[in-house]
C-alpha cells in the first residue's frame, strides 16, 4: 500500500541560470532521473528535486547589461531549463527556485537561528575573491595565485560580513568523511581531506554587502544572505522546512542522495553538513561527486565554443539516444568525453544493431512462422537452460550495479543479455527449424524464449529509456509494467500476440552525420561570435581524396573507372526470414543479416524462389544502395542475381558465395 512504501529522496544541485543551457547541464539531471525512475519501479515513494540558484552578483550584473530586472532575467532562463527538462523527459517531483517566497522566508529563519545561537557572528572579511565563482579564498588556498575552482584571476576584497563558525565543526566533518561512506567515490574524500581539512577550516563569510540581488538578512537588511546558506538550504526548504507545513520534510528528510558535480563536492560535504550540524538536523545519507562531461578535453563552456546543444541532438536522434549515451558512455564518477563520432557509434552498435535488430528479427519471425501468436507450449532444447538462467539473473545483477550507482555498468548488464539473445538466434537457427513441420514445437519455444528475453530486458531499460520501451511493449502486445516486482522473471507472460514495430533506431551514416553536426555547431558558434576551441585531434579527419584514374576515352566508351566501381559495396548476407509481398506477384521481402546488422530487402525474385527456399541462404548484397520504398516497404539494399533470357525463357539465380563465408564478408 502507498503509506507502507519506503521513501527515497534524491536531488540534483540547483543550477545557476547565467547563460544558455547545454548537454553538460543535462548530465547530472538525466542520471538522477534514471535513479528516480528505477527506485519508483522498485516500489519506493520517490521525491526527486531539482531547481535553480537565482541570486548573486553575476546575475545582478548580467541583468543590468541586458537592461532588465534580475527577476525578469532569471525568469527567461528558468523557462528555458524547464523546456530542456521536458525535452529530456525529466520526471522531477518539484522544481525549486531560490526566489520562491517560501524559500526566502525559510532562509531568513535559518540565518536568524544560527545568529541567535552564536554560530553566525559579524566581522570584516579581508582576502582574495573570485568574481566568476563568487568565492572567497585565503592566500594558501590559491593555485598559482589563481582561483582553485576555475583557474581565473582573483582580486583583493574587503567588506563587512557575517561569518559562520565553520572551524567549530572541523573535527566532526573530518570524522564524517574519513570513517563513513557519506561521500563517494572514495577519491573525492582524499581531495577534501588533503585540500581543505588538513590545513584547518576557516570561518565562512555568509553575507554580502557588495550587491543587492539576494535574500536580505532580516535583522540587518544592508546584508544579503550569501550562497552557502541560501542555495544549500534548498534541499530542506523545498520540503517545507521552516514553513507552517513541514510534512514533506518529516516524510523525506534526510535525503538518500545528493548528486553533484565534482567542482561543488566541497560545498556539499564540508559546508552543508556543518550547517545541518549547527541546526541540529540529520545529515543526508550520501553525497556522490561525479566527473565532468568533457568536449575537446575541457569542461563544456559556451564561452569556449565547446558546448553540445541537446535540442539539436534530440531533434535529430530522439530523446532515448541522448539519455542512453549519457548514461552508458561515461563511467560514473570519472570524467567522460563527448564526441559526435562516439555518440553515433554507440547509437548504431547498441541501439540499432543490438536492441533494435533483436526486436525486429524476433517480431518478424513470430509473425512469419506463427502469425504473431506465440506461447510457452513449445519444446525445450539445447541452449535453453543457459539462456533462461541469464534472463533470470539480470534482475539481481542490475540491482547490484544500481546500488553502487554504476549506471553505465547497469546498462552493460542489460545489453549483455540482449547480446546473449542475438547469439541464441545464431545458435538455434530458427529459420532452419521452420523448414520442417516436425520442428515447429521447438521453433515455438525458441521464439517464445526470445520474446521473454526482450520483455525482461526492456522492462529493465525503462528507467533509462523513456520512449522506446512503450513501442516495444506495443509490439509484444502486452501492457507496459509499472514495477519490476513480478516482471523480471522468465515465464511471467505465457502467451504473446505480436505485431511489427517498424524501425526503432534507423542506422546512421557516420560520415554524413559528422559533417552535418559540425555544420550545425559552426553555425551556432558563428552566431554567438565564438571561435570553436575543440582541438583538431578530437575531430575525425577526412581522408584525402585519391586521384581519379581514367582509362583513355573513359567518358565515351561505356567503362567505369576503378574508383567508380569500388564505390559499390558488396557483402555476404544470410537470409533469416522471407515472405511474399501482398498484392505483388514478383516480390519477396527478405530479412537479411549482414554482420551484426539486420536489414529488410525487397527483391523481384518470387517467380524463381519461394520464401521457404530463401531462408538460410547466404547471398551477395549491395549494401550501400540508398534506401527506397517498394510497395510501402523500405528496402535497404539489393540481392545480386544473374539473369538471362526474357519472358517465358527468363532465368534467374542468386549470386552466392562458393564456400560458407561469414555474414558481412566483403566481396572484392
Amino acid at each position: 500500500m502507498e503509506n507502507e512504501k519506503k521513501t527515497y529522496y534524491i536531488t540534483t544541485p540547483i543550477y545557476y541560470p547565467s547563460g544558455k543551457w547545454h548537454l553538460g547541464h543535462s548530465y547530472t539531471t538525466v542520471c538522477c532521473d534514471a535513479l528516480a525512475r528505477y527506485k519508483r519501479m522498485r516500489g519506493f515513494d520517490v521525491f526527486y528535486l531539482t531547481g535553480t540558484d537565482e541570486h548573486g552578483q553575476k546575475i545582478e550584473k548580467r541583468s543590468a547589461e541586458a537592461g532588465v530586472t534580475p527577476k525578469a532575467f532569471v525568469d527567461e532562463l528558468v523557462g528555458e531549463i524547464k523546456e530542456l527538462w521536458k525535452l529530456l523527459d525529466i520526471s522531477y517531483d518539484k522544481f525549486i527556485r531560490t526566489t520562491d517566497g517560501y524559500h526566502v522566508k525559510a532562509v531568513q529563519k535559518i540565518f536568524k537561528q544560527l545568529y541567535e545561537q552564536g554560530d553566525i557572528y559579524k566581522s570584516h572579511y579581508k582576502g582574495k575573491y573570485c568574481t566568476p565563482c563568487e568565492s572567497f579564498w585565503t592566500e594558501s588556498q590559491l593555485v598559482d595565485g589563481k582561483c582553485p575552482d576555475c583557474g581565473r584571476e582573483v582580486v583583493d576584497a574587503e567588506e563587512e560580513s557575517y561569518f559562520f563558525r565553520l572551524s567549530k565543526y572541523q573535527d566532526r566533518i573530518k570524522e564524517l568523511l574519513t570513517t563513513t561512506d557519506f561521500l563517494e567515490p572514495a577519491s573525492r574524500v582524499n581531495e577534501m581531506v588533503n585540500n581543505f581539512l588538513k590545513e584547518g577550516l576557516t570561518d565562512l563569510a555568509v553575507s554580502r554587502t557588495a550587491f543587492k540581488w539576494g535574500i536580505p538578512v532580516e535583522f540587518d537588511p544592508g546584508h544579503v544572505v550569501y550562497v552557502w546558506i541560501d542555495a544549500l538550504s534548498n534541499y530542506i526548504t523545498a520540503l517545507g522546512y521552516g514553513s507552517d507545513d513541514d510534512s514533506l520534510y518529516k516524510k523525506y528528510w534526510p535525503a538518500d542522495l545528493h548528486m553533484v558535480g565534482k567542482e561543488i563536492v566541497r560545498f556539499h560535504t564540508i559546508i552543508w553538513p556543518a550547517i545541518l550540524m549547527a541546526l541540529g538536523l540529520p545529515l543526508p545519507k550520501k553525497v556522490y561527486g561525479h566527473g565532468w562531461l568533457l568536449l575537446g578535453g575541457d569542461k563544456m563552456s559556451k564561452s569556449k565554443g565547446n558546448v553540445v546543444d541537446p535540442f539539436v541532438l534530440v531533434g535529430r536522434y530522439g530523446v532515448d539516444a541522448i539519455r542512453y549515451y549519457i548514461l552508458r558512455e561515461i563511467p560514473f564518477g570519472s570524467d567522460g568525453v563527448y564526441t559526435d563520432e562516439a555518440f553515433i557509434t554507440r547509437f548504431n552498435q547498441d541501439l540499432c544493431n543490438d536492441l533494435g535488430n533483436l526486436t525486429r528479427r524476433t517480431l518478424a519471425m513470430a509473425r512469419q512462422y506463427f502469425g504473431g501468436k506465440v506461447n510457452d507450449g513449445g519444446e525445450k532444447g539445447e541452449f535453453d537452460d543457459e539462456f533462461i538462467a541469464e534472463i533470470n539473473a539480470l534482475d539481481g545483477r542490475l540491482d547490484a550495479e544500481i546500488e553502487k550507482l554504476n549506471l553505465s555498468k547497469a546498462l552493460e548488464t542489460i545489453f549483455a543479455v540482449i547480446d546473449k539473445a542475438n547469439k541464441y538466434i545464431d545458435n538455434t537457427r530458427p529459420w532452419v527449424l521452420a523448414k520442417n513441420e516436425a520442428d515447429k514445437p521447438r521453433l515455438m519455444a525458441v521464439i517464445y524464449n526470445l520474446l521473454e528475453a526482450i520483455r525482461v530486458c526492456v522492462t529493465a531499460l525503462m528507467p533509462f529509456l523513456t520512449r522506446t520501451p512503450s513501442l516495444i511493449f506495443d509490439g509484444l502486445g502486452i501492457e507496459k509494467p509499472e514495477y519490476f516486482d513480478g516482471n523480471m522473471t522468465y515465464g511471467t507472460v505465457k502467451s504473446y500476440e505480436t505485431k511489427e514495430t517498424g524501425i526503432l533506431f534507423p542506422r546512421l551514416d557516420v560520415e554524413k552525420e559528422l559533417k552535418e553536426l559540425k555544420k550545425i555547431a559552426d553555425a551556432e558558434n558563428a552566431k554567438n561570435g565564438v571561435k570553436s576551441e575543440v582541438k583538431k585531434e578530437d575531430v575525425k579527419k577526412e581522408e584525402p581524396k585519391k586521384p581519379e584514374v581514367k582509362t583513355e576515352n573513359a567518358e565515351n566508351d561505356g567503362y567505369v573507372t576503378a574508383d567508380e566501381f569500388f564505390k559499390t559495396k558488396l557483402v555476404v548476407g544470410e537470409v533469416l526470414a522471407c515472405e511474399k509481398v501482398e498484392k505483388a506477384d514478383r516480390l519477396l521481402k527478405s530479412t537479411v543479416k549482414i554482420g551484426d546488422e539486420v536489414r529488410t530487402i525487397v527483391s523481384g525474385i518470387a517467380k524463381f524462389y519461394t520464401p521457404e527456399e530463401m531462408v538460410g541462404k547466404r547471398v551477395v548484397v549491395v549494401s550501400n544502395l540508398a534506401p527506397r520504398k517498394i510497395r510501402g516497404i523500405e528496402s535497404r539494399g539489393m540481392l545480386l542475381c544473374a539473369v538471362s533470357g526474357e519472358g517465358d525463357d527468363e532465368k534467374l539465380c542468386l549470386v552466392r558465395p562458393e564456400k560458407d563465408m561469414d555474414g558481412g564478408s566483403e566481396v572484392c
